[in-house]
């Protein structure tokens, strides 16, 4: 099994314009084929390559398709036990997924997707499923989701709203007083920013990981 070079060149462009989107979305449209399979070999080979940080990228600049897709990517391969090891193994690649989760939310508020905001929703449930990373939430979960900020929105999502019920739940009240660093247990000494810093793609692993049961 191996990606295409042509699908990361594509996915990491940061053109928007149309013939770009058209092909950003067959690429995104390709890996998420892969990932519905729920194959954690799969998973691993996805490791293995840039598609996590290409996806992060697209999740920023996309159109509302192409964004919804490569975060329906991000959430299948987080759904699997591998897959939330990895992210949650360190907390550059905790933040560096938490902190373009964040961003969406600040812009779904002004520009609401229910599409969109499902599979957010359903991202951070499942990293609250890591000790760790559900402690971290509650430093960094954005306040935006423990409001009724989008109650409107998900009036008729009656799944995602039990999620996002949920999630509230494992997160617990927020803390407050400190940076995302500070008392963070996840925290190792790098921002979000610096995470995404290409370059030091903190996302970008080998293959060799251990294998999993899936676990939703």
């Amino acid at each position: 099994m191996r990606t295409s070079p042509c699908t990361c060149t594509v996915l990491n462009t940061v053109s928007k314009t149309r013939p770009f989107e058209y092909l950003r979305l067959t690429s995104l449209g390709v890996i998420g084929a892969l990932v519905k399979v729920d194959d954690t070999d799969v998973v691993n080979f996805l490791l293995s390559t840039e598609i996590i940080p290409l996806c992060l990228r697209t999740m920023e600049m996309g159109s509302e398709l192409s964004k919804t897709v490569a975060t329906f990517i991000v959430q299948k391969i987080l759904l699997d036990d591998v897959g939330l090891a990895y992210i949650c193994a360190t907390a550059e690649r905790f933040f560096a997924v938490s902190a373009v989760l964040g961003n969406m939310v600040q812009l779904l508020a002004e520009h609401p997707s229910v599409r969109l905001l499902k599979h957010i929703i359903r991202c951070y449930l499942r990293l609250s499923d890591n000790p760790r990373a559900c402690e971290a939430l509650r430093t960094c979960l954005p306040d935006l989701l423990r409001d009724a900020t989008f109650s409107a929105c998900l009036r008729d999502d009656v799944t995602t709203r039990r999620w996002l019920a949920q999630l509230l739940i494992n997160v617990g009240p927020p803390l407050h007083g400190g940076g995302v660093g500070a008392a963070n247990p996840l925290h190792g000494g790098v921002g979000a920013s610096a995470a995404l810093h290409a370059g030091a793609n903190p996302l970008h692993g080998g293959s060799g990981r251990e294998g999993a049961k899936r676990g939703v």
